[in-house]
């Protein structure tokens, strides 16, 4: 199974989500990256609040590279969770076919049924990770105990 995990740029939602997921998941079954819609940190490592708020729940996210989401994620993944309604029609607009937009979710929709979001974090404070974090792992505890089965 492959996971990828995508928010605007790649530097402070989706990188949390693969980290969090990476560390319920065997890694040896279930393959999990991340990317963003937009290039703007192609290249360049979490935002450093990103890489804080994972180091204080014991999780290293610092090695992890910013890329840019393209059409061959869809051949290279099983399920494409998107962090906002955004980021997740960006996503839709590049699928070729039917096939490719059912591979797209929003990633709180495994934890509610509402079309909640991830809420970007970039112009917060150190508190707006940390919930951020908390609603992914939320979703990821439910991700990785169906993976598990």
């Amino acid at each position: 199974m492959k996971v990828l995990m995508v928010c605007l740029g790649n530097i402070c939602r989706s990188p949390l989500a693969e980290g969090i997921l990476k560390s319920k998941v065997n890694s040896d079954q279930v393959y999990v990256d991340s990317a963003g819609t937009g290039g703007y940190h192609i290249g360049n490592a979490p935002d450093p609040r990103s890489i804080k708020v994972a180091k204080e729940h014991g999780l290293d996210i610092s090695s992890q590279v910013c890329r840019k989401f393209g059409v061959s994620d869809f051949n290279a993944f099983d399920v494409i969770y998107a962090m906002d309604k955004s980021n997740y029609n960006n996503i839709i607009s590049l699928a070729r076919n039917k096939e490719d937009a059912d591979k797209v979710k929003l990633l709180l929709n495994e934890i509610s049924s509402f079309d909640e979001e991830v809420p970007d974090p970039y112009y917060d404070a150190v508190e707006g990770f940390e919930n951020v974090f908390q609603m992914i792992d939320q979703a990821c505890n439910v991700i990785a105990a169906r993976l598990e089965k």
